[in-house]
């Protein structure tokens, strides 16, 4: 290791000082002469240097070899043998070579029957491959078939186009016993794509059984809440699930495991797939929109058919017999009802249900537009365009029939047309009329029966898959000879047109309209807007005339709704506490009618209506407050009457200080406080409280939480809408008359700008009466809260009361309260959480201040209740009184009352029972000196009483008597010293 590590080092001085001999283009003799030249140039200096490095390289290269002389001489041994093993290889490989040529000579010389075979072998082959083939076509129809049955176009589709391309090769083309088969694929070529075309129209127009689960009849809806939610329909509806999940950014794959009509939505996206497969979406997309008009008319039609079943009895007849009252809203008005909600219900939830099947249409087009890159983009996906143009024209022709009241024709006598020539003139025939309808045809009849079953058995034969038994529709059978029942559409009216329906057709239709736009695919090119110009008419020819009774329905709607007196979810997004979600509704429908007047000439007769719906919602809400603090009693007790804080909150002395107290300054309140609490413990002594007379139920707190909010909300808000115009009533019917050329389209959102105020425009005598309206929202929210401040405190005393009728008589010491005060506790913090929630702080301050005032003045006045009372009693009493104490503490607003809190009065009281009556008479003593005592001799009778009450109801004679005298001494002794006083 020395020898190496002298090497390195000689090496690494060549690398540092000698490293340009260490170069390939190194000239040695170059280096000689430098070193030879003693100039300043040369490296004469350096020649002894060289010299002894050349020395140590060679010491060090000799040191080497002698030290491994041996594995050298070994490794020149074995360069030999590797040598000869490579010269005896390439021995072998020039062997191998010669052997090779051979071979390929020999190969190269031709054999004429060897070829023979393999051309007979190649024949063969081919042979057997045409014959392979011809048994794979001759299986195709089986195939076909049974995949058509089973509504697996898509695989269907994939063997009709594989056997085609079969048939088009040369080989198999020029076969002659496959003309036939050629044939039949040829026509199952147009064949699958009719049946394709036909079962997209079944499930796109609710032909097939498999798609009654996507629309709802109006009887199947009657009853549920809120019908016309739309948040619903984007929650939870198959047409929602299928887009999210829907991908086609690759081919479809067939699920054989599944029945493919069993989900409508993707029955579609496979039928669009296989249409897409065969080359024929074109031509599929034109066939939907060629008879998209006449399907939709047929849905109408079937629709008012299904209705017109429902409703035998309620159709013309009973609608011409009420035709003169119906003009005038009077008397037919549950069968209209009943017939149009039925009819709009159905036929809207049809129009959603192929609006969706045509929104699926559209995406799976979308997509295999997006996936093939299609030239025809806009030919192809311009499909629900064309089926929104012909919702608007349905309806704006269903609200024109069943509104305009110039266009009954359904309702007009066919047989009353009188004929002006004679007898036996020739008259022309009313081509209007049918002379006959198929729909009169007897199904049942044997002859039409076997008819029927010929013509099926003929087209399954021939197109299998055409006819299935899930599409053979029967027929409904109306018989209507008497006349003609059909409007300007085409279709029959079920009821006499009026003004008086639209309370009845606007609902549904804008309830439709809404869940159609969220339907209506993106980047459709469909203007929202353009769904609403049919009302330019309506504002002219029935809306304006009639604007009265459809508020009062509206209004009607409002606030009597199952929920109207329930709190608003979206209370948040309105108020800063809960309100009704009845009397958001009637102020959204008041701003809306507001809004509304500023798009049309004004008439003050629309300001009094709203005024009139105003007053109708303040009874309303009057009648629930009624409902909710009326206590019912049984008959000997004289019926109904108002619990007991509804009637001292009504009038009275009692609600004229609690009214002083809600709009009194701080330094005024302690006084108005112990003024309540004297009034409401006499009038509860005189007149105990029941259970009856208590609300005990935490949903009827909250509801009157909810009233109050309600109507100071309503009030304040309908407030701002006061607006005093000089326009009068005349001027406005003028005006009105002159006026009617304005758009009602100007209703949109769109129209009006953004920063416009909405006001309630009305004369000086109006005014009086809204103002009226509005005073009376804010008497009863004051009615309320008044009420809500009594019954906390009736609950107090009646707990309290409770507890004090209690045992105090205690064998040994308990550490647990009283019942009572466990439920007053309970139900002072349910009345906290609620009014905490529901009210704002001034409220909740009002309404929980006083009240530990009221239980420590309560303790002490009605402590003379108690029957006896011994040391674990008292210590029980004091207890009770350190519960509330704690309790009251997270309750009450304690800025103002925090010594009430505290309960020091009723605490000291029960301490005196606990010292004794020597300490009572010592504190009188020392109050009569000077030092007050806030108790009166009665109330200190009472501590003495209770001490020796156990004393007395003795057994032992002796006992009582010896108890008797001591009390009379010490209340004898008492009086003196406070008489003294």
């Amino acid at each position: 290791m020395a020898d190496f590590s002298l090497l390195s080092d000689v090496i690494q001085y060549i690398q540092r000082d000698w490293s340009f001999m260490t170069d390939d283009n190194c000239i040695p003799v170059q280096v000689a002469l430098q070193l030879m030249d003693s100039s300043s140039l040369g490296r004469a200096h350096q020649y002894d240097q060289f010299q002894q490095t050349h020395k140590q390289l060679q010491k060090a290269l000799k040191a080497i070899v002698n030290e491994h002389h041996q594995g050298f001489n070994s490794s020149i041994g074995t360069f030999h043998l590797v040598q000869a093993g490579i010269q005896a290889s390439q021995a072998r490989v020039q062997a191998l070579k010669e052997s090779l040529s051979q071979a390929k000579s020999s190969l190269s010389t031709a054999k004429p029957e060897l070829k023979a075979l393999a051309g007979s072998s190649q024949s063969y082959d081919n042979m057997l491959q045409i014959l392979s083939q011809i048994e794979d076509l001759q299986l195709i129809p089986e195939k076909l078939e049974a995949r058509i049955s089973e509504k697996r176009f898509l695989t269907a589709v994939e063997i009709l186009q594989d056997a085609l391309e079969m048939m088009r090769r040369p080989e198999v083309e020029g076969i002659g016993a496959l003309s036939d088969l050629r044939v039949y694929l040829s026509n199952q070529e147009s064949s699958v794509t009719d049946i394709l075309i036909e079962e997209l129209h079944s499930h796109l127009y609710l032909k097939s059984p498999y798609c009654q689960d996507r629309w709802r009849s109006y009887a199947q809806t009657e009853g549920k809440a809120d019908t016309s939610d739309a948040g619903q329909a984007s929650a939870g509806k198959p047409i929602y699930h299928f887009l999210e999940n829907l991908d086609v950014s690759k081919p479809m794959v067939e699920d054989a495991s599944r029945n493919p009509e069993a989900d409508s939505f993707y029955y579609i996206q496979l039928l669009v797939e296989s249409l897409n497969k065969m080359g024929h979406l074109d031509q599929a997309v034109d066939g939907v929109e060629q008879r998209l008009p006449i399907e939709l008319f047929r849905v109408v039609d079937k629709t008012n058919s299904e209705v017109a079943q429902r409703h035998p009895n309620s159709i013309r007849g009973a609608s011409r017999r009420a035709k003169e009252k119906a003009i005038f809203g009077l008397g037919g008005s549950e069968s209209r009802m009943a017939i149009v909600s039925d009819l709009l219900w159905t036929l809207y939830s049809k129009f959603e249900a192929i609006a969706e099947g045509h929104r699926a249409v559209h995406e799976v087009i979308s997509g295999i537009i997006k996936r093939e890159g299609k030239e025809n983009a806009a030919a192809l996906t311009g499909g629900f365009k064309e089926l929104w143009k012909l919702y608007q024209s349905e309806i704006r022709s269903l609200l024109h029939d069943y509104l305009a009241t110039d266009g009954d024709m359904s309702f007009r006598d066919g047989q009353a047309q009188t004929v002006s020539g004679g007898l036996f003139q020739k008259s022309q025939r009313d081509k209007s009329k049918k002379m006959f309808k198929l729909s009169d045809i007897d199904h049942q009849s044997v002859e039409m029966s076997t008819e029927q079953e010929d013509l099926e058995f003929i087209l399954k034969s021939s197109v299998p898959g055409l006819i299935s038994d899930s599409r053979r529709t029967k027929g409904v059978v109306l018989n209507d000879n008497s006349q003609s029942d059909s409007s300007g559409t085409g279709h029959r009216l079920l009821v006499e047109p009026s003004v008086f329906n639209m309370g009845l057709l606007l609902p549904p239709s804008l309830s439709f309209i809404q869940r159609l736009k969220e339907i209506v695919p993106p980047g459709s090119d469909i203007v929202m807007s353009t769904l609403t110009s049919f009302l330019d008419d309506f504002l002219v020819n029935v809306f304006h005339p009639q604007l009265d009774e459809t508020l009062a329905d509206l209004s009607a709607r409002a606030f009597m709704e199952a929920d109207a007196f329930l709190q608003d979810s979206q209370w948040s997004k309105v108020a800063r506490k809960p309100i009704f979600k009845g009397t958001s509704a009637f102020f959204s429908l008041i701003t809306a009618f507001c809004e509304m007047l500023d798009t049309i000439p004004h008439d003050q007769a629309f300001s009094q209506l709203i005024i009139t719906q105003m007053v109708s919602y303040h009874e309303k809400c009057l009648a629930w407050y009624r409902s909710l603090v009326t206590r019912v009693q049984s008959q000997a007790d004289g019926g109904n009457r108002l619990r007991r804080a509804a009637a001292y909150a009504e009038s009275g002395e009692i609600h004229d200080t609690i009214a002083k107290l809600w709009i009194s300054e701080a330094g005024q309140q302690q006084e108005l406080l112990d003024k309540e609490n004297g009034l409401l413990i006499l009038e509860t002594n005189q007149t105990p409280l029941e259970p009856s007379d208590l609300i005990s139920d935490r949903r009827t707190t909250v509801s009157l939480c909810l009233l109050y909010t309600s109507m100071k909300w309503l009030a304040s808000k309908v407030g701002q809408l006061r607006h005093i115009t000089t326009h009068q009533a005349d001027s406005s019917r003028r005006e009105g008359k002159t006026g009617r050329g304005r758009r009602w389209t100007l209703l949109a959102p769109s129209k009006r700008g953004g920063g416009s105020s909405v006001f309630l425009p009305m004369t000086q005598e109006t005014v009086y009466a809204f103002d009226g309206v509005v005073s009376s929202y804010q008497d009863l929210a004051a009615s309320v809260l008044l009420t809500l401040q009594v019954e906390a405190r009736l609950q107090v005393i009646f707990n309290i009361n409770a507890s004090l009728r209690s045992n105090y008589v205690l064998e040994q010491a308990v550490n647990d309260p009283d019942p009572s005060i466990l439920m007053l506790n309970a139900e002072l913090v349910n009345f906290d959480e609620d009014v905490t929630a529901q009210l704002r702080e001034s409220e909740h301050r009002f309404l929980t201040s006083g009240l530990g005032l009221l239980i420590d003045t309560l303790l002490v006045a009605n402590a003379s209740t108690l029957k006896a009372m011994n040391t674990p009693g008292c210590a029980r009493m004091q207890l009770n009184i350190l519960v509330l104490q704690q309790n009251l503490k997270n309750i009450e607003a304690t800025q103002a009352h925090n010594q009430d809190v505290v309960l020091v009065r009723s605490a000291r009281f029960f301490d005196f029972f606990a010292d004794g009556p020597n300490a009572v008479l010592a504190a009188a003593t020392e109050a009569a000196k000077g030092g007050g005592l806030p108790y009166s001799y009665d109330e200190l009778a009472v501590v003495v009483e209770l001490w020796y009450s156990e004393a007395l109801a003795s057994e032992r004679r002796e006992v009582a008597m010896l108890a008797k005298r001591e009390m009379g001494d010490r209340l004898l002794g008492l009086s003196e010293v406070l008489w003294q006083s």
